[in-house]
This record gives C-alpha cells, structure tokens and sequence, in this order.
C-alpha cells in the first residue's frame, strides 16, 4: 500500500521550530517509524521544484522527467472525459484580476465547487470556429477544458504567471506546431474575458499544464500488480488511470476512502490511497491547518492497518511548506513498514528524524522496487 499525504514536507515558520510534520501529534505514524525503516525521498532531483504529476510518477516507478503528463490530460482523465489523440487538455484556475488586469488572487479565493459549476455552465455556451470547446468543474477554483479539432499541440506558453501583481502571461507558441493552438487559445482567452469579466471574485482563468492523450506501459504490464486507486480529487484519479490502476469513483471524504479500501481488499495487490487536505493546506500558507490535515490522516492510521498490509510506504508526492505557500523542492519524509523491512533507530516520523533513517536521500523512483522488494515481488538478478 502507498499512502500519499500530499505535499507532506515542510519547514519551520519560525528559526529552529518544527516542520508542520514535526508539529502535529502522529502517534501512529511514530510507531510505524519505531518499527520500519525511513529516509528522504527526492521526487526529481536536487533543487527541482515538481508538481503533482511527475511526483506521482516518481511514486509509481515511472521516469518522472521522461514521463512527465501535462496536469489538463490528467485532470480529464480524472473527471472520466473523453480525451482523444489530437485533443488538448488544459488545467484552468479560476483567479481575480483587478482592474487593471493584474492577478490579485490565483484560485479567486478557493472559490466553492458549487459556483465553479455555475461559471463552467456559462463557460460552455463559448464557441470557437474550427473547434470543439468542453469545459468541466474540477474542485473548488479548479477546472479543466478540452480543446477538440484538428492537432493541437500543448508546446503553449501557460498564461499562468505564478505571482500576483502582475497580468497573466499570453499562450504564446512556443513551436512553430503550436501556431494553431495558441491562436485557439487566445480567441478562448477572449471569450472567456466577455463571459466572466462582471463575476466576483472569480473573473477570469488562468491556462496551466497542456497535454494531449498520455500513454503509459501499465503496472500491470511493468510489474504484474493488480493496483486499485483510491483518491477524492479527479487529477490523482487520471494519474492512476493512465498507470492502468482501477479508480474507486465516488469518494468524497476520508472515511469513504477507508470503507471503499475494505471492500476493494480481496481484489488487489497494490493500493494507492491519496490524501490531498496537507498541500492545500500548504498553499493556503496555514501551518496549523496542515498540522491538523496531517493528524486526520494520522487518526485514521490503525484502521488502515487491521487490514494487515504485507507492506505500506507513508510519503508524500512533494513538500508544500505553508512559509512558502508553494510547492518546494525539499525532499519529502517517507518510510517504510512491514514486509522484510529491516529497522532503523528512529522513534519519530518527520523531516529531521528522517534524514537520520537509514534510507538516507533517495529517488523516490526508487519507491517501487523497494516495495517490491519487501513484498517478495522480485527475483535475484543475475546468476
């Protein structure tokens, strides 16, 4: 089993204090360090910032660069819409400009799902010539539309400027192929400006994460798992189904998630259970919230483990500090339990008690193997 607190790494928000990890009461987590094994996962490389996406990938045992799927296939994938080759998916954010057109606020307040898809509503009586247009409700500011006529290509500048103060940047193209898509884009832009332009406090998009239909040799294929995924949020739905993961449709909360486990049990071999409260928590720049998020999950841990995992990896796909309200580029805690573990001498799970654990930095491509490893999923290489 793979349980993903999202963006789980952090920092102090004060010289010498606790991470939000280290702040939080894990009681749980602690024992499963106490009796496993534990390092810092690295989800790229040193120094790279990554993004939901490829540290997923890196989770799953994929090249997370070589791999790497723009956010819009995925979030598609995820809300179970069609995507077809030729097609280009697109991450929105829902985001306040003033009026000068400067971005005040990049998720327009976390705006509620309910007026999210009141706006798509709106959003979906645009019309582009040439093209298709189909905008859908992700979560909260979040959206995603689908660009469908002739190819494509996602080689776009995102409009998305990361800062605020500033105007959201132009789809410039940023290959002679992308001519077309920016110039779709940009009459999108438009209509998108006339649609929304009197709403509050969400009056406009910003364009992230482009990506035509991803493919991916299964984990089936890879490593003969039958892998179920049990996530609330469309994206990690889409990573899992592009992964060839079965996707548990319909979970809206954590207890959900514990229930739909049980009943998935019997059927699977790898379980992949995401928990998205940390990281948004993080981006909020709330210490205590993620602190809180983190406990939830903490809480939950003991049932979890009535099911009696033959192996369960805790990490996380990033680290979203709240002092930097951001993802960084921190590697992540992660340990290791169960299985044909051999224990290290750490009593606690986080940041600093990690880079003690005998797994030291590593790839968090790595994750994989090791499970495989401590399942008795792999046989000795060589003679």
């Amino acid at each position: 089993m793979l349980l993903v607190l999202d963006g789980l790494g952090g920092l102090p928000r004060e010289p010498g204090g606790p991470t939000e990890l280290e702040a939080a009461a894990t009681p749980n987590l602690d024992r499963l360090a106490a009796e496993g094994q534990s390092g810092l996962s690295q989800p790229i490389g040193l120094g790279i910032t990554p993004g939901s996406g490829p540290g997923h990938l890196a989770l799953f045992g994929y090249d997370p660069v070589g791999s790497n799927i723009g956010r819009g296939a995925l979030s598609a994938l995820g809300l179970g819409l069609r995507l077809d080759a030729g097609d280009l998916g697109v991450r929105l954010n829902f985001c306040t400009l003033d009026d000068r057109g400067r971005v005040v606020d990049r998720r327009a307040g976390r705006i509620e799902t309910g007026l999210n898809r009141a706006l798509v509503e709106k959003l979906n009586k645009i019309e582009i010539p040439g093209v298709e247009l189909e905008f859908a409700t992700e979560s909260q500011h979040r959206a995603v539309l689908i660009v469908r006529g002739a190819y494509l290509s996602p080689a776009v500048q995102e409009t998305d400027p990361q800062a605020v103060g500033v105007p959201p940047l132009e789809p410039e193209p940023l290959t002679a192929a992308a001519q077309h898509a920016s110039a779709v884009l940009r009459s999108v832009i438009e209509a998108v400006r006339d649609c929304l332009g009197s709403e509050s406090p969400a009056n406009f998009v910003l364009m992230r994460g482009y990506a035509g239909l991803p493919e991916l040799e299964s984990l089936n294929s890879l490593y003969g798992l039958q892998a179920v995924c049990l996530a609330t949020y469309p994206m990690y739905k889409g990573l899992a189904r592009v992964a060839g993961m079965s996707v548990v449709d319909g979970l809206e909360s954590a207890d959900e998630q514990m229930a739909a486990l049980g009943v998935a049990w019997d059927d699977h071999d790898y379980f992949f259970v995401h928990h998205k409260a940390p990281d948004a928590r993080g981006e909020d720049g709330d210490f205590d919230a993620k602190a809180a998020a983190i406990e939830e999950m903490d809480r939950r841990l003991p049932a979890l483990m009535d099911l009696e995992p033959d192996v369960l990896v805790v990490t996380g796909d990033h680290s979203t500090p709240s002092v930097l309200r951001q993802h960084s580029w921190h590697p992540v805690p992660c340990l290791f339990w169960g299985g044909r573990v051999l224990p290290d001498s750490l009593e606690r799970f986080g940041e600093r008690a990690c880079g003690q654990g005998s797994l030291g930095v590593f790839p968090a491509q790595s994750i994989m193997a090791l499970m495989l490893a401590h399942g008795g999923r792999l046989q000795k290489f060589g003679a």
